[in-house]
């Protein structure tokens, strides 16, 4: 039975299913966490951890280049709170068309006998837009940015979808009244609003700088709600104070972002709904069985993908080093021990490859030597024996 630790009740809720599998937080010594937010750069992962499942789509909490080391897949739930963060931005394109922010504030500020009066007087400083008609760009179309540009023009927007990375699994999911462009320039020249919907690299970092919010319309409101960083903030309080940008909503804060009118910064609340947290905890928890069971990974931040379906008595999985020979070291130790191979997969993402091997016979007492056997090859970061 695998030992699970959780660390929140969202999280553990996400594995009360499969109870009769796994023991949950009755040992620091556990075979997987399934976690959110908590912070693990601090923490030492022990030797037994076999996998990390992170319940939403970041990962920066994690310490990839430990996992590795130590022989740890680490997995996040792609989409599984894209409809929260989709309902979050198309309620913030209204409040932001229509001002609702201001206006409230204004409202909770006035009070008396004569709020009717004042109120009919000064609401026309409040006069907004609607958005039919106007033009949207979505920067980045993958679970989030699909959903966003599709309920955008469902509500009569003009949506234009930048996304060089597109797969065509992501395109399926596209409304045919999407514009791709070609080009991000392309997408946000004569955009009214731009959102930007990417996961955070060396590639996207500084995605929105000086240089494109210069060739933006004036009075374009930019939102930020994918991670902070991607969009440079300094050039956005330069571009608001040139009354280029008429309003930045993020979810990411920085000092130099408070205390403006034209600015509006939520806590990170993006993914945060009730629903959302369930669906990642339960797609983590499915992760965590699927890989604990059967070594199929799938949506993995720091291993290849490789799906090889488990048809023999027993699986050898092995993390290692992508380097040359690898496998054939891997094949000539099963060979000297006279363990016959059904089947071997390999794949490698950058410096780290995954290696599956399926058996049609191995004795219970070889599993321990087998491991020992493939564990002393160098570059071999862990060695597992399943059985079916």
């Amino acid at each position: 039975m695998y030992q699970v630790k959780t660390y929140n009740a969202i999280a553990q809720a996400g594995l009360d299913q499969f109870t009769d599998q796994y023991q949950i937080n009755q040992t620091d010594d556990a075979d997987a966490y399934l976690i959110r937010s908590v912070n693990l750069h601090k923490e030492t992962l022990p030797k037994t951890l076999k996998v990390i499942a992170r319940a939403g789509a970041g990962f920066n909490n994690i310490p990839l280049d430990q996992a590795i080391e130590n022989g740890t897949a680490v997995f996040n739930t792609p989409g599984s709170n894209a409809n929260a963060v989709k309902e979050l931005i198309v309620s913030l394109l209204v409040a932001s068309s229509r001002n609702l922010f201001a206006a409230a504030a204004y409202a909770a500020q006035n009070s008396g006998a004569d709020i009717s009066l004042r109120t009919e007087h000064d609401k026309t400083k409040f006069k907004g837009t609607e958005l039919t008609g106007r033009t949207l760009a979505v920067i980045g179309v993958g679970h989030v940015g699909s959903l966003v540009a599709n309920a955008a023009s469902a509500l009569g927007m003009n949506v234009i979808g930048y996304d060089p990375y597109l797969s065509a699994d992501a395109a399926w999911h596209i409304s045919t009244t999407i514009t791709r462009a070609r080009t991000l320039a392309e997408a946000i020249s004569n955009a009214d609003y731009v959102t930007v919907h990417v996961p955070k690299n060396e590639e996207t970092t500084g995605l929105i700088g000086k240089e494109q919010l210069a060739i933006m319309k004036d009075g374009v409101r930019l939102f930020n709600y994918s991670r902070g960083g991607i969009v440079d903030n300094q050039a956005v309080i330069k571009a608001l104070d040139a009354h280029r940008v008429q309003t930045y909503m993020t979810d990411f804060g920085d000092n130099i972002l408070l205390n403006r009118d034209d600015i509006i910064v939520t806590p990170h609340i993006g993914g945060s709904t009730q629903e959302a947290e369930v669906n990642g905890a339960t797609q983590g928890a499915r992760t965590i069985m699927t890989y604990l069971e059967t070594g199929n990974i799938t949506n993995s931040v720091n291993l290849p993908n490789l799906q090889v379906p488990f048809q023999t008595p027993y699986r050898v999985t092995l993390i290692h080093k992508n380097i040359p020979n690898m496998v054939g070291q891997i094949a000539t130790a099963l060979a000297n021990a006279g363990i016959n191979i059904e089947g071997m997969s390999n794949a490698a993402r950058e410096n780290v490859a995954y290696t599956i091997i399926d058996l049609e016979n191995l004795k219970n007492e070889e599993d321990n030597a087998l491991i020992a056997r493939l564990s002393k090859i160098d570059a071999v970061f862990r060695v597992r024996v399943l059985k079916k």
